[in-house]
């Protein structure tokens, strides 16, 4: 049993040390069917954020966030997609944790962990086995990569989660790439708001807007997970200067309906997060059973363009493996 009081609850370090793992689900949710799941942990460790957990337990481990955090054998098929359709595997890049799939835009890896294994994600046969930027080395190669590739003008820190680093170590990376002349914004790729918004702290939070070049990208899937600890997180944000915008993922039996998204949507813009993309799944193995039809997601993104104005209305889109950009569904 978690020792529970405001303080280390409110800690983001004890959150992550007491961080749940599969072998205590089957007694937290003893109507779940974990069946064949122990080879899905084996693949995808589980791993969920005590708070994320409480969540979990108010639908009875039954809802649309249960789907997302806890494993389904369903995950061991393949569905006939790779592991790794954008070539990402160690080894792929031309510098070291650095991807580059646009012609203004890099990608650098800069954390193979999250606060939750979601069980939808995109690099969940890759994190263990990520190139990983993380020494003054590493971050030289990275540097010297994009001042020859005087197009690219955006830096994208993804991972895993950068958020799970140390505050210097993020800030650090922060100014190194702000600093950069050609760089005009730092992308952060990051469920912390969703999953232990106690991790965006006023002092981060204040870090990352004063560089005037960090933007945020985050993933709220569902409206459930829009709590008060979450929308503290994103107003600290904010205020502090610092422009976010969600990233949906549209999931079978969690968002895939316009009541559903609407509520998401119009429940971020009260939130002063920007709804920015809904996407298709990835073509990755083992979340098949997440996919939704392109002809079901094009009937949802019509239903909410009705709904919604455009300060509340995102883009439905796909990634492609080999396009020159994100695909409009």
């Amino acid at each position: 049993m978690l020792d529970i009081n405001n303080q280390n609850w409110n800690n983001w370090q004890w959150q992550l040390k007491n961080a749940v793992g599969f072998t205590e689900l089957p007694a937290l949710f003893p109507k779940h069917d974990f069946s064949g799941c122990s080879a899905v942990d084996s693949l995808f460790t589980v791993k969920i954020s005590p708070y994320y957990l409480d969540l979990l337990r108010k639908e009875n481990g039954k809802g649309p966030l249960s789907r997302m955090a806890l494993p389904h054998i369903a995950e061991l098929m393949s569905g006939g997609f790779s592991a790794d359709p954008f070539g990402e595997e160690q080894g792929a890049s031309r510098c070291y944790g650095v991807k580059q799939r646009f012609p203004d835009r890099a990608l650098i890896m800069v954390s193979g962990s999250c606060t939750m294994n979601c069980r939808h994600c995109t690099r969940k046969g890759l994190l263990g086995s990520a190139e990983i930027v993380c020494s003054s080395e590493h971050i030289k190669q990275a540097v010297e990569f994009i001042e020859s590739k005087p197009l690219i003008r955006e830096v994208l820190l993804s991972g895993g989660d950068p958020l799970m680093l140390q505050d210097e170590s993020i800030i650090d990376l922060v100014a190194v790439f702000a600093g950069l002349p050609q760089i005009d914004a730092v992308r952060i790729g990051t469920r912390v708001p969703v999953t232990l918004p106690f991790r965006v702290t006023p002092e981060l939070a204040g870090e990352l807007g004063s560089s005037l070049k960090v933007w945020i990208n985050t993933q709220f899937n569902h409206v459930s997970e829009i709590t008060r600890e979450a929308e503290k997180a994103c107003c600290l944000l904010v205020e502090a200067g610092v422009p976010v915008s969600n990233q949906s993922v549209l999931l079978c039996g969690v968002n895939d309906s316009s009541d559903a998204m609407f509520d998401l949507c119009s429940g971020l813009q009260r939130i002063r997060v920007r709804p920015y993309y809904v996407f298709l799944c990835d073509p990755i193995a083992g979340i098949d059973h997440f996919r939704v039809s392109k002809e079901r997601a094009v009937k949802i993104e019509s239903e909410l363009a009705v709904r919604l104005g455009g300060l509340a209305l995102p883009r439905f889109v796909e990634d492609i493996p080999g396009a020159e950009r994100k695909v409009p569904i």
